[in-house]
């Protein structure tokens, strides 16, 4: 059986951000999948698994088994069934606007995100103020960056990868509950 002819699996926590950018992508791509639960907390976290570690070495979500290969990292997939699937384009045609959808969506990816992600707060102690000041002050830069690329999405009006990046950081966001105040303060008094 040819591996297009395979409906690709995708291995997801329902409230992984990085899970969602990829559900995201699949969905606007019109790509059915099926979906793999793998649950970070039960039984001390599923990703922890022998059977998933040989899916994804770094025991992390997402991971997409897709065209006879296996992906992990959400922007790396993305960018992969962008190349491989482009309709509709997830990334701006124009060079200057694709560079500014990937200096955003790293801008969440790899700035904000990782400091409020789970396992990263098990291992400062789950405080919650620094995750909601790391999350406030990644705000505060990507709005001014938005002030300069945005129309109706991250990057004028197409959608974009960046646009993939920001609604689940945005629901993050409101789930930790950081005050996300106009001022070069956050909730706890800190300059970002």
């Amino acid at each position: 059986m040819s591996t297009a002819l395979v409906k690709p699996v995708l291995y997801s926590y329902f409230r992984s951000s990085c899970s969602w950018r990829v559900r995201i992508a699949l969905a606007l791509k019109g790509i059915a999948y099926d979906q793999e639960p793998v649950n970070l907390l039960k039984d001390g976290g599923q990703q922890f698994s022998t059977e998933f570690q040989a899916v994804n070495p770094m025991q992390q979500v997402p991971a997409l088994k897709i065209d006879g290969i296996i992906l992990s990292q959400s922007l790396a997939i993305i960018q992969y069934l962008e190349e491989t699937r482009p309709n509709p384009r997830l990334l701006p045609q124009d060079l200057k606007k694709r560079a500014q959808a990937r200096m955003i969506s790293d801008h969440i990816v790899s700035g904000i995100q990782p400091l409020q992600n789970l396992t990263f707060l098990k291992q400062v102690g789950e405080k919650m103020e620094w995750a909601q000041h790391n999350i406030t002050c990644g705000f505060k830069a990507l709005e001014q960056i938005l002030q300069h690329t945005a129309g109706r999405y991250c990057i004028g009006d197409e959608v974009s990868m960046a646009d993939l990046c920001l609604v689940p950081q945005v629901h993050n966001a409101e789930r930790l509950g950081p005050d996300l105040p106009d001022d070069l303060l956050d909730s706890s008094g800190a300059v970002c």
